[in-house]
């Protein structure tokens, strides 16, 4: 609501996932999606932006490495590296992370030993050159979903690549933000 009282469209488009290829997915949908909007005449096509969290994240991250379609990007709490995310521990459980690639949102058929081509496909930091989007990556240290390290990896690989890119931290939050002095700090520099 704050961005369509404010003149922008907002867009939340369903998609439509194929098997072991979660990134490439959220392409085949987004994409057309936003070129639908566009085609409304509602949408200023110089001016579309993106942003997602956690999951959203991840697809955000991913976009920005094979499209130029978008003029910004937020991307909160990313997996940005499958291969590494899979054995890493999901703090907030105590788990690993293999059950949320192999039975859930990553939609992989097996780990990434069995399916080395397919979790490079998908991950971000393998596609970081080709990034063109100016993006904000927001990762928190205390993240005890999505590890800290795959925001920092994504945002070093950039760095090092000269990219248009910025990392957000704030010392002590987990997977959200919870402090209402950030949230609203984030929400400011979102906009």
């Amino acid at each position: 609501s704050v961005y369509t009282s404010n003149g922008y469209a907002v867009l939340i488009p369903d998609i439509v996932y194929k098997v072991n290829d979660p990134g490439m997915s959220a392409v085949w949908c987004m994409v057309p999606a936003v070129k639908a909007a566009i085609a409304t005449g509602v949408v200023d096509a110089q001016k579309v932006g993106i942003t997602g969290h956690s999951w959203g994240g991840y697809q955000t991250s991913f976009l920005v490495t094979q499209t130029d379609i978008f003029a910004a990007a937020v991307a909160g709490a990313p997996p940005t590296n499958m291969i590494s995310m899979y054995s890493i521990i999901y703090k907030n459980s105590g788990g690993t992370n293999g059950a949320i690639f192999e039975s859930s949102q990553g939609r992989f058929t097996s780990g990434p030993w069995e399916n080395w081509q397919a979790y490079t496909r998908n991950s971000p930091v393998y596609h970081a050159k080709n990034v063109k989007t100016p993006l904000i990556i927001l990762h928190n240290d205390n993240d005890g979903a999505v590890d800290f390290t795959q925001g920092i990896e994504y945002y070093n690989t950039l760095r090092r690549m000269q990219k248009p890119v910025i990392l957000l931290e704030y010392p002590g939050e987990n997977h959200g933000l919870a402090r209402p002095a950030n949230q609203h700090d984030y929400t400011e520099r979102m906009k």
